[in-house]
């Protein structure tokens, strides 16, 4: 799975780069009206879903491999889950707020 969200994060990330330079220098009605557009929308939740999936996901190994206290890696192992699920839907949330004109 971690090498599939690798794979989708390379056209997503470059689409959100473009975006990114593309605002550079915009007016915020411009960059709210920019984002706010269907497919921006579309394509800057789909990174958030991605980049948040992989970032769970490589943490996760990293946590499995580096700590090796059971009690310890289980809390650590729920609090990246914990964390990488509020920051997502707070960001889609966001995404979501300027997408419907909130």
């Amino acid at each position: 799975r971690q090498r599939m969200t690798a794979l989708a994060n390379v056209p997503l990330l470059l689409a959100f780069v473009w975006i990114v330079i593309s605002l550079a220098g915009s007016t915020f009605a411009e960059a709210r009206a920019t984002l706010g557009h269907p497919v921006t929308g579309v394509i800057m939740a789909l990174v958030i879903i991605s980049a948040f999936i992989h970032m769970k996901l490589g943490m996760q190994v990293i946590i499995e491999d580096y700590v090796h206290g059971e009690g310890l890696k289980v809390a650590l192992l729920m609090l990246n889950t914990f964390f990488c699920v509020v920051l997502g839907l707070a960001s889609l949330f966001a995404i979501l707020q300027l997408s419907f004109g909130a």
